[in-house]
């Protein structure tokens, strides 16, 4: 791999990326090989969870800007395409997905972390969408996801003034799950991701379709689609095996 880091420490599997020289800039080598290594992992049955993050001071810096002077409309299309498929991959991974942002998590890097299941932020992380100072926008599904997680107005304010913000602030409007102390951030994501290896595998996954394409229809349609899903989790074995457990202890 030459943009990225891939270590599996079952059952956790990493995907570091590593262009640090560039605060770790997405281009379309690193997509490609971020892809190909999703699908790796996601036949992988010994890995449960996978956990985004960076190489030295940030999680990424967003998108290469050296690659936009060769784009033009089609070429810019083309490229944004296949970034917000990526993002669209993530979102729907059928495994958790964790974003441990340890530093400056911009533009494109910061829609990697908004696909992402849950975000572990160090406190001096900065997130943030620049876009607007170089004349565009989010272009890899940001414009959508950051409305659905902090709401109109707030995600308004960030892409149309480009401002970075500081982890705390990220934390109080709903952008990061939570903050924690630079020395403590990969004990505390891999503590979370064992907490969600430790759970039921299929549930975890009807969790993440019923709430992620329930965001997008009717209450109704998504009350039903939550019943299916419940529903479908009693064909499991972790269902019945658990339930079991929980009986016999409530008898002894």
């Amino acid at each position: 791999m030459e943009t990225i880091i891939v270590k599996e420490e079952a059952p956790i599997g990493w995907i570091i990326l590593n262009r640090p020289d560039k605060l770790n800039a997405i281009n379309l080598k690193m997509i490609d090989e971020i892809w190909n290594i999703l699908r790796q992992m996601e036949n992988n049955e010994k890995i449960k969870v996978i956990i985004f993050t960076g190489n030295g001071k940030a999680f990424s810096a967003g998108a290469d800007i050296s690659q936009f002077k060769e784009l033009d409309p089609v070429k810019a299309w083309d490229f944004a395409t296949k970034g917000r498929k990526l993002t669209d991959y993530i979102e729907n991974y059928p495994k958790p997905t964790v974003a441990m942002i340890n530093g400056y998590a911009l533009g494109g890097g910061l829609e990697i972390a908004l696909s992402c299941d849950i975000r572990i932020a160090s406190r001096n992380a900065e997130l943030g969408f620049p876009e607007i100072n170089l004349g565009i926008y989010p272009g890899f599904g940001g414009t959508q996801r950051l409305v659905r997680l902090v709401g109109k107005g707030r995600a308004l304010e960030l892409i149309m003034l480009g401002d970075r913000i500081k982890a705390d602030d990220a934390e109080k409007i709903g952008l990061v799950n939570r903050v924690v102390e630079p020395l403590s951030l990969e004990k505390e994501t891999k503590d979370l991701a064992f907490k969600l290896a430790d759970k039921p595998q299929v549930a975890l996954r009807l969790i993440k379709t019923v709430v992620n394409h329930g965001m997008d229809v009717p209450i109704s349609v998504g009350l039903t689609m939550e019943s299916l899903g419940w529903s479908i989790a009693f064909a499991t074995e972790d269902e019945k095996k658990r339930v079991e457990e929980f009986l016999s202890k409530r008898s002894k």
